[in-house]
C-alpha cells in the first residue's frame, strides 16, 4: 500500500508541473515522457496520457525479464496511475510567466514527483525502468541516465518543435535530476571525515562515546617525516559536523580533517541497499 501510495503521489505531483506549467508554456522533458508531450505539440489529437502508455510497452517487456518481477508488477501499475493522473490532471495553469522562473519551478515539481515514484519500489514505467536496469547491471548514476535521454529527446525537440523553448527545458531537465538524485538520496547526505592528528585515539574514544559514531582507524604514514600515525574515518551527518569538527579540535588544535561529500552510505545506521 505504502509504494502504491508513493506512485501515485509522485505521478499527481508530476502531472501538476506538466499541465499546469510544461504543456501551457510549450517546454519539454525527456525520455518517454517527454516523447509524448511532443507528439502531442506535432498531434494535437494525441493526448499525453495515451500515448505515454503506448511507449512504455516495449520498457515494460525489458523490465520484465531483467528487474525483479515485485518492481514490474509495481511499474505496470504506476504506469496506469501516471497516464491515469496525466489524463485526469488538469490544473489551471500557475501565473508565471518569466520562461527561466517556469523551468525552476516545473523542475522543483516534477523532480518531486519523479523522486516519490522512485523511492517506491516500483516506477511509474517509461525511463524508470530502465534506469533501474542500468543501476544494477553497471552502477551508473540515476540522474546521469535521465539527464543523457533527456538531452536526445530534446534534441529532437529543437529541431521539431521550437529551439528557444527547448533551449529553456535544459533548465527544466537539469533542476529536475538534481532534485530527484535529492530526493532519492535523502536531503540529510552523509559525510565522510578523515583526521590525521598525534592523539587519533582519544579523539576516536571521544567520537564514538560522545557522538555516537562508529570510528575505524586506518594506518597512515608521513611522506616527507616518514612518521607513523592512524588515520580516523568516521561518517556523520550534515547537521551532527559543526559538533563533530568542534570536538576533534577540543582535544587536538593541530589535527588534520578532511571532510568529503558521500553520495550514497549503506549498512548499519545509515540504510540499507534497495533490491527491486
Amino acid at each position: 500500500v505504502r509504494n502504491l501510495g508513493l506512485i501515485f503521489l509522485g505521478s499527481l505531483v508530476f502531472a501538476v508541473g506538466l499541465q499546469a506549467l510544461l504543456i501551457p508554456h510549450g517546454f519539454l522533458t525527456g525520455g518517454v515522457v517527454g516523447t509524448a508531450i511532443l507528439i502531442q505539440y506535432l498531434v494535437p489529437a494525441l493526448p499525453v496520457g495515451p500515448v505515454y502508455f503506448v511507449l512504455n510497452i516495449p520498457l515494460l517487456l525489458l523490465g520484465w525479464f531483467t528487474v525483479s518481477r515485485r518492481f514490474m508488477l509495481y511499474s505496470i501499475a504506476g504506469m496506469f496511475l501516471f497516464s491515469l493522473a496525466c489524463t485526469l490532471a488538469r490544473p489551471e495553469p500557475f501565473d508565471v510567466q518569466d520562461p527561466i522562473l517556469v523551468a525552476l519551478l516545473a523542475g522543483v515539481i516534477c523532480g518531486t514527483g519523479s523522486g516519490l515514484i522512485l523511492r517506491s519500489y516500483g516506477s511509474s514505467g517509461g525511463l524508470d525502468v530502465l534506469a533501474i536496469y542500468l543501476i544494477q547491471r553497471f552502477g551508473v548514476r540515476l540522474g546521469a541516465v535521465f539527464f543523457v535521454a533527456n538531452v536526445i529527446v530534446l534534441g529532437a525537440g529543437a529541431f521539431l518543435h521550437d529551439l528557444e523553448k527547448t533551449l529553456y527545458s535544459l533548465i527544466f531537465v537539469f533542476v529536475t535530476t538534481r532534485v530527484m538524485d535529492a530526493i532519492m538520496a535523502g536531503f540529510n547526505r552523509r559525510k565522510l571525515i578523515y583526521v590525521i592528528s598525534d592523539r587519533a585515539a582519544e579523539i576516536a574514544d571521544a567520537i564514538m562515546r560522545r557522538v555516537n559514531r562508529g570510528v575505524t582507524l586506518l594506518q597512515g604514514k608521513g611522506a616527507y617525516s616518514g612518521t607513523e600515525k592512524q588515520v580516523i574515518l568516521t561518517i556523520t551527518t550534515m547537521t551532527e559536523l559543526p559538533r563533530l569538527k568542534g570536538l576533534i579540535f577540543s582535544i587536538d588544535d593541530d589535527a588534520f580533517v578532511v571532510v568529503n561529500d558521500t553520495l550514497e552510505v549503506l549498512g548499519n545506521r545509515h540504510g540499507r541497499l534497495k533490491i527491486y
